[in-house]
This record gives C-alpha cells, structure tokens and sequence, in this order.
C-alpha cells in the first residue's frame, strides 16, 4: 500500500527568500501579511537539512502518477471484464456506441482529428443510409414509367437518334439526360455535373437469359471479379458495420496506357427488398485511415454508383430490367470529351463482361456467394452500432448463415 510522505518545500525556496532584501525600509505587503512570511521562513529553518531537494521531488512526483495510473488501468481491465460477463458484444457496441455518440455531438471537430489520429472509421457518419437505397428504388420506379414512351403500344422498340433529349429526371431541379447510346438491351445517358468539367451517367437495361440472383451475386463477390475482371489489381473488403451490412472496399484497378492505375475506396451497402421485389446496390467514395494513398497509384475521391435490379417475376427466375447510375472523378488532363468517351465506350464493355460472367458461373457451376441468402444485419431501429475489421470470418447472427451454410448461385 502507497504510504504517504511528509512533504515540506525545498529549501532553495527558503534560499531564494532568505536573499531577499529584509522588510524593514522598504515598501511592501501590510504587517499581518509580512508577519505571516516571516513565520513561513522561521518554519523553513527548521530542519533545512530534511528537506527533500528537486530531484527527490521529481522522483516522489513520478512515482505517485505511477501508482495512480496503473490503480485506473486495472479498475477499466475490472469494469471491462465485468461487462463482458453481463452483457453480449452487441450490447456492448450498442452502449459503446451511445457514449460515443453523445462525446462526438459536443466535440465534433476533436472526434475527427483523434479518429484520424488513432486509424478508426466513424460508421456513424460514412455508412450508407436508408435514405440512400429509398432515393435509389424511387429513380427505378420513374424509369420504368418512362420506360415506355420507348416501347409501342405492343411492345416493340423504339429506336431513337443519338443525342436525343428526354426527360428522365424526377424532380425538374435537376439537369436534364442526354441520350448517347440507344442498344437494343440497354440505353445510355449522361448529364453534365454542376460545378464540374464531368458528367454523370445512367443505363436502363434488360437481361432476359440470367436470373437476377446470379447477376446480383456477381457484382458483389469480391474474390470472383478478380478473376472475371482482368484490370483489378487489388479488391478486398477492409471493414465491415454489423449494424446495416455496410462494407468499406479498397479497389485498385488499371487504367488505359499511358494513365497510371487507379485506386478507389468506396463504402457500399446492399439490400434486398422481397415485398417490392427489387435489389439495390449503392456505394460511395469516403476516407479510411486504415488505407494511406499510395504513390504508385492515383487516388480517385469522388465516386457514386447505384444499381438497381427489377425481376420480371422472381429473383430466381431468368429477366430483370436494372438502372445503374454511375459518376466519378479519374483525375485525368485529357479534354472533356476524351473522359466522355472513355466513359461511354467502357461502361457498355463493363456491363457487358458483368453479365458474360454471371453466364459463366451459371453453366459452369462456379460458386459464387449468395448474398441474398446471406442478408445483412438491419436493424434500423435499433441506435447500436457495431464494425469488424476484414478479412475474417463473417459475423455470425440469427438473420444469416456461417460460411458452411451459404448457398450458391
């Protein structure tokens, strides 16, 4: 047990007062006062010699912060081991979380600088909302109402000019689509970005030999598309929210000679809806202090995507119309019109290798993870927050399957 010392002030103190000019001639603090100091000397002199010197007092000073400290790091390791006892880890996120949340409402800037300081990823603020996918489904919605005025009365394609305008925003704030490509499965347009030398692109299209699983599948099986895809360079997810089933994906792709390769990091989330019989696939770039920029790549920042795929029964059963809508920011220095056409020519050949490979894994058998089977923990109602870092084992919950349990498509 700490016991503690009989402290007295050094006697360099009494020094430096002891050479001081004395008291009487010159002005100074009333009598009561200056008797007062003259009691605190007469108390130095004393015992000078039992006075501790700086160096003891240093030393005396640093074993107690030692003592306190290591008192207040066993008493955390006990209230730590206390609630791992008490509580599941998904009440511990939740109440984590809370206490977090309400530090971050009052010292918002200082919680940014410590997270980027410590390398942890503030969920609270990066994950994609339910207001992301609902503004999603509703764009699918408007384009399948305006998916007939390119459609006769039985049925039949109508085949516009390039360049065609047509209104395909919802709200009349927005810019309005410029058709460029007009395919019999797909059709493309794109519209200028306020503020920006770039554009943002839309494609409404139909797949009539694949089922909407084995297409949604495709898209998300990170170790697939490395082999399907042969410009990934790197694609692993780094980290993922057991709150919503959000992901944060580190991308690192080639770009067309003489452009150096680029990388991406991109939070997504998916969801699954069986009522309205859609699925939805948004991502968005955002910051992770677990992955600096490297110097062999050029780091896009400025990046949005979303997928949205419509059975035309059943999501086991081949036909679906999909509407992706996709912008970023390469950082190139070719003219507007070179990025326009790169855009343009690559999205098609994309789109089209995406659907050649959920072809492939159909026929071949190729296991390819479902995720449909393998939903995401929602729990919108709940205020937990909870992360995991990758790769490893997927969170286990009475909502999903353990890894031996999943099915294929």
């Amino acid at each position: 047990m700490f016991h503690p010392l009989q402290w007295r002030p050094p006697a360099s103190i009494y020094s430096y007062c002891a050479r001081s000019a004395p008291w009487e001639g010159r002005p100074g603090p009333a009598p009561a006062l200056r008797s007062r100091y003259q009691w605190l000397l007469g108390w130095f002199q004393k015992e000078p010699g039992k006075c501790p010197g700086p160096k003891s007092l240093l030393s005396l000073l640093a074993s107690q912060c030692s003592y306190v400290t290591g008192q207040r790091v066993r008493r955390a390791q006990q209230i730590g081991q206390l609630y791992g006892n008490i509580y599941s880890e998904r009440a511990r996120w939740s109440l984590f979380s809370g206490l977090w949340r309400r530090f971050q409402s009052r010292h918002a800037s200082a919680c940014k600088l410590m997270a980027a300081f410590t390398g942890v990823f503030l969920w609270e603020e990066e994950r994609i909302q339910e207001e992301e996918l609902r503004r999603s489904a509703e764009e699918m919605k408007h384009m399948e109402e305006v998916s007939r005025l390119f459609h006769g009365s039985g049925g039949e394609h109508q085949k516009l000019g390039p360049k065609t305008h047509v209104d395909i925003t919802a709200t009349r704030e927005e810019h309005p689509w410029e058709m460029v490509m007009d395919k019999k499965h797909f059709k493309l347009w794109r519209r200028p970005i306020e503020g920006t030398h770039l554009y943002q692109y839309r494609v409404f299209g139909t797949y009539t030999d694949v089922t909407p699983r084995q297409f949604f599948n495709v898209q998300l099986d990170t170790e697939y598309r490395k082999k399907w895809d042969s410009l990934v360079i790197k694609l692993d997810v780094v980290e993922r929210d057991l709150t919503t089933g959000s992901e944060v994906v580190h991308w690192v792709t080639h770009f067309p000679y003489p452009m150096y390769s680029r990388d991406y990091v991109y939070v997504r989330r998916y969801n699954v809806d069986r009522e309205n019989n859609l699925m939805v696939l948004v991502s968005r770039a955002v910051e992770h202090p677990g992955i600096p920029e490297d110097p062999e790549f050029v780091r896009v920042r400025t990046y949005e995507s979303q997928m949205v795929i419509r059975p035309h029964k059943t999501f086991d059963e081949n036909g679906f119309d999909y509407l992706l809508t996709y912008s970023d920011n390469p950082q190139t220095v070719f003219p507007r019109y070179c990025v326009s056409w790169m855009v343009s020519s690559g999205m098609p050949d994309f789109l089209e290798k995406l659907h050649t490979a959920a072809l492939k894994a159909k026929r071949m058998e190729i296991e390819v993870r479902d995720y449909i089977s393998a939903k995401p923990i929602e729990n919108s109602s709940s205020s937990g927050e909870g992360k995991a870092s990758m790769p490893g084992a997927e969170h286990k919950s009475e909502d999903t399957h353990s890894p031996a349990q999943l099915e294929y498509a």
